[in-house]
C-alpha cells in the first residue's frame, strides 16, 4: 500500500513547532501489521487552494491507495481542510469523522467540534484525522479493518 501523510499546520510547516502529527501516523500504522510499500510525507501551511492541488496530486498523479492528512479540521477560521477534501472527493464516506469524534467524545467533549470527513477519489481513499498525536493514536487503530476494506474495494476486489 502506498500512503501519504499530509500534515497541515501554519506553525509547523513555519518551523515555529516540530510535527508530531505525521509521526505518529507511521508509528500507529508500524504496530498493524500492514504493509506499506512507501510513505510520501508532505507538511504543509493551511491554505485551501494549496490542499485541494497536493490531494489531486496525491490521488491521480503519485496514486497513491490512501491519503491520510492531520490537522486543519476544528472550527477556526484557518481549518480548511475539510473543505478542501470535499473538493475533490468523488464520493463521502462520513463515517470515519463520525467515528472518531464518537471515540473522543467521553474523553474530550470538544472533540465534536471536529469536522473530519474522508472519501473517495478514484483509486484513493482520503481521510481527515485530527492534529493532535495523542487523539491520532486513538482514533487511527479504530479506523484500520475500514481501511483495508475501503482500499481492497478501490484496487477492484
Amino acid at each position: 500500500m502506498k500512503v501519504a501523510r499530509l500534515t497541515l499546520s501554519d506553525r509547523a510547516s513555519a518551523g515555529v513547532y516540530e510535527d508530531l502529527s505525521g509521526p505518529e501516523i507511521e508509528r500507529v500504522f508500524s504496530s498493524t501489521g500492514i504493509v506499506i510499500s512507501s510513505w510520501v510525507r508532505r507538511l504543509m501551511p493551511d491554505d485551501r487552494s494549496a490542499i485541494e492541488d497536493l490531494l489531486r496530486s496525491l490521488c491521480d498523479d503519485e496514486k497513491c491507495d490512501l491519503v491520510l492528512t492531520t490537522g486543519g479540521t476544528g472550527p477556526s477560521a484557518r481549518d480548511v481542510t475539510p473543505e478542501a477534501t470535499r473538493a475533490v472527493l468523488e464520493r463521502e464516506l462520513p463515517g470515519f469523522g463520525e467515528i472518531m469524534r464518537m471515540r473522543n467524545f467521553d474523553k474530550v467533549p470538544t472533540s465534536i467540534l471536529s469536522r473530519a470527513t474522508a472519501g473517495t477519489r478514484g483509486g484513493s481513499l482520503i481521510i481527515n484525522l485530527p492534529g493532535s498525536p495523542k487523539a491520532i493514536g486513538e482514533c487511527l487503530p479504530l479506523l484500520v479493518p475500514a481501511i483495508v476494506e475501503a482500499v481492497k474495494h478501490l484496487r477492484g476486489g
